[in-house]
């Protein structure tokens, strides 16, 4: 197996883990504030970088049925959220491909 590379983001703000401030979204990817997760607030971006995604499951949550697989720092293997890979409800399709950032899982980082 290689060497993996991180990828750095620049931008007027850049969230990151809050273990060890690997560089995972910028605000330009941010679709909205008004989620939560399973440790309080989340945002929902767009794109991610430097995540592991991991098996997929189905999850009953608050606005459905959703098949979702969760998201690892690439660096230190923190939970961070996870993605969206199927919305079973036609109103929840705009979620599918996107990705959960936990609030309390990030950091601001320049």
């Amino acid at each position: 197996m290689g060497m993996s590379y991180r990828r750095y983001l620049s931008g007027d703000r850049i969230y990151g883990c809050s273990t060890c401030k690997t560089h995972l979204a910028t605000i330009h990817s941010m679709m909205s504030r008004a989620f939560n997760g399973q440790h309080g607030r989340a945002y929902l971006f767009d794109g991610v970088v430097n995540v592991i995604e991991g098996e997929p499951s189905d999850r009953p949550m608050t606005t459905g049925n959703h098949t979702v697989r969760d998201i690892y720092c690439v660096k230190c293997g923190t939970t961070l959220g996870w993605k969206y890979d199927k919305a079973y409800e036609p109103t929840q399709r705009y979620k599918e491909g996107k990705y959960i950032l936990e609030r309390n899982l990030l950091v601001d980082v320049q």
